[in-house]
């Protein structure tokens, strides 16, 4: 998996732990070992001339996903996953540090970030949340593989409470 992470924010954030979710959200959707992503993280200004730009809506947000191939899970476990490149997830600290203080289970910016990288990565797959059957399926997978990943990892307690709008 080619996964690369550019810090463009002037914040400093902990990019091997964004690189590590994203690669183990990948593994865990099945996708194709030799794909690629691109993970950008950009201050409050850059993100907020992105969300005008691509989305027509004022104010930075926490994350924005570009997909490229459209690249999806295999529906079926023998089925072989297709190569190719996923496309960007931008992400915003700024935004993520706001984001972690104010929800309910309160959380660190990096743990908000990692949150968010997954929620890119699954829109980045297809992924959506407009309806509340689509939310409720996201959100669990959401869920399910940032706790993976924390039990993996070793770290205590369940992953942070989406805040993603």
């Amino acid at each position: 998996m080619s996964i690369d992470v550019n810090n463009e924010s002037g914040t400093e954030v902990d990019e091997q732990a964004i690189l590590d979710i994203a690669r183990y959200a990948l593994a865990r959707m099945r996708i194709h070992p030799l794909s690629e992503l691109s993970v950008i993280v950009v201050d409050d200004d850059a993100m907020e001339q992105l969300h005008i730009q691509w989305m027509d809506l004022p104010g930075p947000t926490d994350v924005m996903s570009f997909p490229m191939d459209e690249l999806r899970p295999p529906a079926k476990d023998d089925e072989e996953p297709p190569q190719g490149l996923l496309g960007d997830i931008v992400l915003c600290p700024e935004v993520a540090a706001r984001q972690g203080a104010e929800a309910e289970t309160r959380h660190s910016m990096d743990e908000e970030l990692q949150l968010l990288t997954v929620h890119g990565v699954l829109h980045l797959l297809g992924y959506d949340h407009e309806e509340p059957d689509e939310k409720a399926e996201m959100f669990g997978l959401q869920a399910a593989i940032v706790d993976g990943w924390r039990a993996e990892k070793g770290l205590e307690g369940p992953s942070p409470a989406p805040t993603v709008s």
